[in-house]
């Protein structure tokens, strides 16, 4: 990210590359796409097993993504640009690497962006693909019992701030960062009541720029992967007591789910 001031800006932009970065964890943060100089090669982060996490998408503008159903991805209101038609969006889905020959690749035919987005919260977005893609779902979380703990991030973002989008998804976790002390480092620029952070005091582990949209989740009580956290915007990547934001997918979970229905 850059600059408190310029948080509103940044969320337009790919800023939610921190959840993706997350993953790509490399040094990252969530932050959305501007990223000062960074440093560090990935830090924390590892490349994810093919077939690990089969719901991840990737979205051609460079930002990544959920299968929500398998025809409609969940990924960031800040990654796209309005609702109605809209064919120039591909998903990548099915593998690991980009360039893999296996990647399933499918065309957008709507998206729907969360009702009254203007950069500031609401960062949700549907895109619903032009053919089902055979592949597991992810669940989202519902209520807040699941907003704690430890989370995994995964993406295809930068691996340092201002560092180039990667061939291979990388993960990574970061732990829950409470409301209050996610305030101390972005002030009035943080929603509490429709975001979520989570990172390190230190830094180093953190989604970055192309992370944006990604879905930031982890186990429920059945031992099931459940979405409790889109990578929204962050300052920087992966910086000391700056945690990636996320949006809390729990306070839009029946908006969400009552905007599928009109897909």
């Amino acid at each position: 990210m850059t600059t408190v001031s310029s948080l509103a800006t940044l969320k337009t932009t790919l800023k939610r590359a921190v959840a993706v970065a997350a993953v790509t964890l490399a040094a990252v943060s969530l932050q959305p796409g501007t990223a000062s100089a960074g440093t560090a090669p990935v830090v924390g982060g590892t490349r994810a097993a093919q077939g690990e996490f089969p719901f991840m998408v990737r979205l051609s503008m460079g930002c990544g993504g959920a299968l929500y159903t398998q025809q409609i991805v969940l990924t960031a209101a800040h990654c796209v640009s309005g609702s109605g038609n809209n064919t120039s969006i591909t998903a990548t889905a099915g593998v690991v690497d980009l360039k893999s020959s296996s990647a399933i690749k499918v065309k957008s035919t709507k998206v729907l962006q969360a009702p009254g987005y203007n950069g500031t919260g609401k960062d949700w977005a549907l895109i619903k693909l032009a053919q089902p893609i055979n592949l597991p779902t992810l669940k989202i979380a519902e209520t807040k019992a699941y907003d704690n703990g430890t989370f995994t991030v995964a993406g295809w973002g930068a691996a340092r701030e201002g560092g180039a989008q990667q061939r291979y998804l990388l993960k990574a976790t970061v732990p829950f960062v409470s409301d209050a002390s996610c305030k101390e480092s972005y002030g009035s620029s943080l929603v509490p009541a429709e975001e979520i952070c989570a990172g390190f005091d230190q830094g180093g582990v953190d989604t970055c720029q192309g992370d944006s949209g990604g879905p930031m989740f982890r186990r429920d009580n059945a031992n099931a992967w459940i979405q409790v956290g889109i990578v929204s915007w962050g300052e920087g990547c992966a910086r000391p007591d700056y945690p990636g934001v996320y949006t809390e997918v729990s306070t839009f979970a029946a908006a969400i789910k009552s905007a599928a229905a009109t897909l």
